[in-house]
C-alpha cells in the first residue's frame, strides 16, 4: 500500500471510531429532548383575574408540567369578550362564568360552547358602603344589580330570599324587576354591568356584586357582606368551557382533571376561607 493510501485509510478508521464514540452518541440527546418536548400541549385559556386567574396560575405552576400541559393565561374583565374569543378560536379554552350564564349567552349570541367541569362558586353578596345590616336599608333606596339575565335574577332572588322583595312565582334564575310582585320599601333597583358594580358603592345604598368583583377589589365576603349566597345546592357553580367538539380533547379532560383535583381543591380552601367554595368533593 502507497503512503496516500496508508493516510486516506487513516482518517477512514478514525472517522469511524469517532462516529460510535460515547461523544457522538451524545449528540442524540437533544433528539429526544425535542420528542419529549412535543408532547407537552399549550392551551390558550381566558380567565377573569380572580379567582379564576389565581387557580389557572396555580395549576400552570405546580401540576402542568406533569400532566404533559403548558396554560398561556389570558385575563379579560368583563363577561362577554371571553366567550366571543373562543368562539372564534383565539382561545382553547375558558373559565370565569357558570352554567346559566353560559347557557343564556350562547342562546342570544348563537354559540356552540359548553361546559366541561364545575369547580367553584363565588356566593353572591350585598355589600355596602352606608349601612351595616339588610334591615337599616331605607325605604326609596337605590339597590344596584348585574345587567345580565342570569346574575340580574340571582340577585333579586337573593334579596327576595332575604326579605326585601317578593317575586313572582316561578320566576326562575332569569327574573328581571317586571317579576317583582311586593316592593315593600320601593326600593329602586338598578341595573349595572356587573364589573362596575363595586364602584357604584359609593352612590347606592347597597349593591348585589358577583363574588369574583367583590375579591378583585379587596373586599372580603365572608367578612363585608351583608349577606351572602349559601353555597348548598347552589346551581351557580363556576365552569371550564369549550367549543363544542373539543369537550373529549385529551388536554382538556386532564385540565379539567387538575381543576377538579384534591390540590386545587385546598388551594380554594386555603386561599380564599369560604369566600370561594368548591363545586367537587
Amino acid at each position: 500500500m502507497n503512503r496516500i493510501g496508508t493516510v486516506v485509510l487513516f482518517s477512514l478508521l478514525v472517522f469511524l471510531i469517532a462516529a460510535c464514540s460515547p461523544a457522538a452518541a451524545g449528540t442524540a440527546a437533544p433528539v429526544a429532548t425535542d420528542v419529549q418536548d412535543a408532547r407537552v400541549v399549550t392551551l390558550k385559556i381566558g380567565v377573569s383575574p380572580v379567582p379564576h386567574g389565581d387557580i389557572i396560575k396555580f395549576i400552570n405552576e405546580n401540576l402542568a408540567e406533569k400532566a404533559g400541559l403548558q396554560l398561556d393565561i389570558v385575563e379579560f374583565t368583563d363577561y362577554v369578550q371571553p366567550n366571543l374569543a373562543l368562539a372564534d378560536g383565539q382561545l382553547d379554552a375558558n373559565f370565569f362564568q357558570h352554567l346559566p350564564y353560559l347557557e343564556d349567552f350562547c342562546k342570544e349570541h348563537k354559540l356552540d360552547l359548553v361546559s366541561v367541569a364545575a369547580v367553584h362558586i363565588e356566593p353572591l353578596g350585598v355589600y355596602s358602603k352606608k349601612v351595616k345590616t339588610l334591615a337599616e336599608i331605607p325605604d326609596k333606596a337605590v339597590i344596584a344589580i348585574p345587567n345580565d339575565a342570569t346574575n340580574g335574577g340571582r340577585a333579586l332572588d337573593l334579596l327576595a330570599a332575604n326579605g326585601l322583595l317578593k317575586l313572582k312565582d316561578g320566576a326562575g334564575v332569569k327574573a328581571t324587576v317586571k317579576e317583582i310582585v311586593e316592593n315593600p320599601k320601593q326600593l329602586d333597583i338598578k341595573e349595572i354591568e356587573a364589573a362596575q358594580l363595586v364602584r357604584t358603592l359609593d352612590d347606592v345604598s347597597a349593591a348585589v356584586i358577583n363574588g369574583n368583583y367583590a375579591i378583585d377589589a379587596g373586599l372580603k365576603p365572608n367578612k363585608d357582606a351583608l349577606v351572602l349566597e349559601s353555597g348548598e345546592n347552589n346551581p351557580y357553580a363556576n365552569i371550564l368551557v369549550v367549543k363544542k367538539g373539543r369537550e373529549n380533547d385529551e388536554a382538556i379532560q386532564k385540565l379539567a382533571r387538575l381543576l377538579t383535583s384534591p390540590e386545587v381543591k385546598k388551594f380554594i380552601e386555603e386561599k380564599y376561607e369560604g369566600a370561594v367554595i368548591p363545586a367537587f368533593k
